[in-house]
């Protein structure tokens, strides 16, 4: 699924319009973590991979500004259990299982 993000810091969150769909993650920034705590796909969405590609292009976001991953979310969770190689990202001391 091709679309791009952007990072909304006034409403905390990466968004992106899907088929006419607001979808998102919302964070909080804090010195040189962040912490994904909720993913937002529409249900009319859902199933087609949209939420995975989000996370995906955000997680290189995060990537690229440096910055360490706690995952608050559970659906980031269940993502970095299936791709983890992007464990790299998350702070030392939290286990994803």
């Amino acid at each position: 699924m091709q679309f791009n993000i952007t990072d909304n810091p006034a409403k905390k969150r990466y968004e992106a319009i899907v088929e006419d769909s607001l979808v998102f993650i919302e964070y909080i920034k804090a010195k040189e973590k962040i912490y994904l705590t909720h993913t937002e796909v529409p249900g009319a969405l859902e199933g087609k991979g949209i939420g995975s590609s989000l996370v995906l292009k955000v997680l290189e976001d995060i990537e690229k500004q440096g910055l360490t991953l706690v995952p608050l979310c559970p659906f980031v969770a269940m993502y970095l259990k299936k791709y983890p190689e992007w464990r790299r990202l998350v702070m030392k001391g939290i286990n994803i299982e």
